[in-house]
């Protein structure tokens, strides 16, 4: 008897460390915090401006939704390289255009108004 209870309890304690173990929660690295845009930016500023980072940026903003500031760095990328990527243009085309289209609605409004 004294045998099935050892077994029993180390099977208990392996049972509960395992769904312990199993429930911990990853640690967040310092590096998941930093935000590339950021540190494209700061690059940029220092001078070290390359057609990869401008495509970088350009993508990001467009993907965030801030048009104007993915226009700015289609320009500055088409400006240095020419690129037939589809995607690319396809997205610097709807940049453009939501651009255009932020613009013709302050103009509307400010003649409404």
């Amino acid at each position: 008897m004294s045998i099935q209870q050892n077994l029993l309890a180390i099977i208990f304690v392996v049972c509960i460390s395992t769904v312990s173990f199993s429930q911990s929660k990853p640690k967040a690295t310092s590096t998941s915090k930093i935000d590339v845009v950021t540190v494209y930016e700061q690059v940029v500023r220092e001078g070290y401006g390359t057609p990869f980072i401008y495509k970088r940026l350009a993508s990001a903003y467009y993907f965030k939704g801030e048009y104007a500031k993915s226009v700015l760095w289609f320009n500055k990328f088409y400006a240095e390289i020419e690129d037939d990527n589809p995607e690319l243009e396809k997205q610097y085309k709807m940049a453009l255009k939501a651009v255009a289209f932020s613009a013709s609605n302050v103009a509307n409004d400010v003649i409404v108004k």
